[in-house]
């Protein structure tokens, strides 16, 4: 699929920021965008690491934002994950929108948020928002959760688990999109999300599989 083709679609911003790096669309994205991405569907994305699955994520979050006149927030798992997104994105889009990382303090609920129109943080930083009552959260309309198989980790995944619960209590008209590399059930998955399933083993270099022994590797 030409980028083109969805670009009355997609706001200008962005279609100048993907179109300056390709001109097609990888298959993962084009499989998202028939599954409904540009019409608010909730979709779980399962594609290998390098795929596109973080474009799929920008085309949400900017339509909400520009077009809904709405927020949007990108959970990671990482601090230094938040830190790496936050710096993309704000090399892409902070011309076009205030992006803001939410990582520190849990006591805080960092009234300074409520003037910015995506909020990157982890999960944990989330559910303390949430629990202090933050007034912005009624005007998210999009959120990314990225790694979502952390959801079987047993440190983050009770916490994780719990937010995109109460998200989906509170967020009636929320477009969630959920990305991973690596999901054992994501027909189950998907269900539980209330999401389409996009699934594709695209990569932009092929792996192949052996076993190295004695000095030799012997490949599938």
């Amino acid at each position: 699929m030409n980028i083109s083709s969805i670009k009355s679609k997609i706001p200008e911003a962005v279609y100048f920021a993907l179109s300056s790096r390709f001109t097609e669309l990888r298959p993962s994205q084009e499989k998202a965008i028939n599954a409904g991405l540009l019409e608010g569907k909730n979709l779980l994305v399962c594609t290998p690491t390098a795929s596109g699955k973080t474009v799929i994520a920008e085309m949400a979050f900017m339509k909400a934002i520009l077009e809904k006149e709405a927020k949007a927030v990108y959970i990671v798992p990482l601090k230094a994950l938040a830190t790496e997104k936050h710096k993309e994105f704000k090399e892409k889009y902070g011309k076009t929108i205030k992006i803001a990382l939410s990582i520190g303090d849990f006591d805080s609920a960092e009234p300074r948020l409520e003037h910015y129109d995506l909020i990157i943080c982890t999960a944990e930083k989330l559910d303390s928002l949430i629990r202090h009552y933050v007034p912005w959260l009624s005007k998210v309309k999009c959120v990314i959760v990225d790694e979502v198989h952390l959801l079987n980790d047993p440190g983050r995944g009770p916490t994780l688990e719990i937010l995109i619960t109460i998200l989906r209590q509170l967020l009636k008209e929320m477009q969630l999109i959920a990305l991973s590399a690596t999901i054992g059930n994501p027909e189950e998955l998907a269900e539980w999300l209330g999401a389409e399933l996009v699934i594709d083993d695209w990569r932009p270099v092929r792996l192949d599989k052996g076993i190295y022994y004695d000095g030799e590797v012997e490949f599938d």
